[in-house]
């Protein structure tokens, strides 16, 4: 992995000024964007694998680009099923090779779909994640851009209502910082965005980044789930 990765730039300097109140908008009103058809398929498929594996505890990789992080997820938590989701049908279908150690784990699966549709389809079908990871998500750093950011989102009320142990990472730190305000809102509980050294890279972002010099940092939080309104 080369380490050429610029740091992120933004004239951004801390928590967008807006997030409280878009998170507070958010949480009040239901969204209700119509489901397209190939993400209702998308998500039949894979909670029919996750079935046929005799729904194990779930693990869900948002936004898992070629799915080194599910692999690499699947094989720290064996006796989990991880689904791996990304909109980019080129990155799921890419021959990701699995580095080891051991053999390639069979617990996973990747599917391409848009994750505003199947974060809301998971939720209608009450199936809950028991950890959920944003690794490395597109941080659209400009100022303008909250409502791109996941926790700036119209759906991100429906992740934290999915519950369980949620973990978000990144580069940029204000990205993981708005998060954990974003979490701290929503669940009453105080969430840290803290810097972070993972002992191996799960995603090739975070290889690049950290061969690049870049300090990662993440937040995490165990959340029980909230209804939404």
């Amino acid at each position: 992995m080369r380490a050429n990765s610029s740091p992120i730039f933004s004239a951004q300097t801390g928590v967008h000024d807006q997030l409280t109140a878009t998170v507070a908008k958010h949480a009040a009103h239901q969204f209700q964007k119509p489901v397209s058809a190939y993400n209702q398929s998308a998500f039949d498929s894979s909670i029919a694998a996750w079935r046929a594996a005799g729904e194990l505890p779930l693990i869900l990789d948002a936004g898992c680009g070629v799915g080194l992080s599910t692999m690499h997820l699947a094989a720290q938590f064996p006796d989990h099923f991880v689904i791996g989701v990304d909109q980019s049908a080129d990155r799921v279908g890419r021959n990701t090779l699995w580095p080891g150690p051991g053999p390639l784990p069979q617990n996973f699966i990747r599917i391409r779909a848009d994750l505003v549709d199947y974060w809301r389809l998971l939720l209608a079908a009450r199936i809950f994640p028991v950890r959920h990871y944003l690794l490395y998500p597109n941080p659209w750093p400009k100022i303008g851009q909250l409502s791109r950011r996941w926790h700036g989102h119209p759906v991100f009320p429906t992740i934290v209502a999915l519950g369980g142990v949620l973990e978000c990472r990144s580069n940029w730190q204000i990205y993981v910082q708005e998060c954990a305000a974003a979490l701290t809102q929503l669940s009453a509980q105080e969430v840290a965005c803290t810097a972070y050294l993972p002992a191996t890279p799960i995603t090739p972002f975070e290889d690049k980044y950290l061969a690049s010099g870049h300090t990662l940092w993440r937040c995490q939080v165990k959340l029980d789930g909230i209804a939404e309104k």
